[in-house]
């Protein structure tokens, strides 16, 4: 996977657009689906907290069948491209000690896969404005910047793939 630049505006605004919508659909379809199952089914004197419950999960099931189908959309780009970019860096979170013993004895291939995550970790943030651990973030890529620099070697977040995980199970 390769970073690509976002129009965070654009980002913020169709995220906004989406959670909104998501919720109130949720909401709306909840209701009509429970007030369905209960005229369909529902017996005097029982409870029909069943039938509200799944009504809920039926309009869960919609919303993200809907999300599913809407997500290679134009308005949906930045969304999926970021939701992307935060799966692959939680699987590389959950091998992140073994990576990171394997950048100390300068493998490459570990190298590569902290840059794509130490560039797309400072990208995620800024498009999230999460301004609490970016400094990290930023000291993270200068320190492994300059290890890169002092061995001379070339080493960018386009050499990424998601293939080089699979050395650090």
């Amino acid at each position: 996977m390769q970073l690509i630049n976002i129009d965070k505006a654009r980002y913020r605004k169709h995220l906004n657009i989406v959670i909104v919508s998501f919720i109130a659909t949720l909401l709306v379809l909840a209701l009509l689906f429970g007030q369905l199952l209960i005229i369909s089914f529902a017996q005097e004197d029982v409870s029909n907290f069943i039938y509200n419950l799944l009504g809920v999960a039926l309009s869960l099931l919609v919303c993200l069948a809907t999300l599913h189908t809407l997500k290679t959309t134009a308005f949906f780009k930045e969304i999926y491209y970021v939701w992307q970019v935060k799966h692959i860096q939680n699987l590389i979170y959950r091998k992140l000690k073994k990576i990171k013993v394997a950048a100390k004895e300068l493998e490459q291939e570990a190298l590569i896969i902290l840059t794509f995550y130490y560039q797309s970790l400072e990208q995620v943030y800024q498009l999230d404005d999460n301004t609490l651990t970016i400094d990290k973030v930023n000291k993270d890529i200068s320190d492994l910047q300059e290890k890169i620099a002092n061995k001379n070697l070339t080493i960018n977040a386009e050499q990424f793939d998601k293939k080089l995980l699979t050395s650090y199970a």
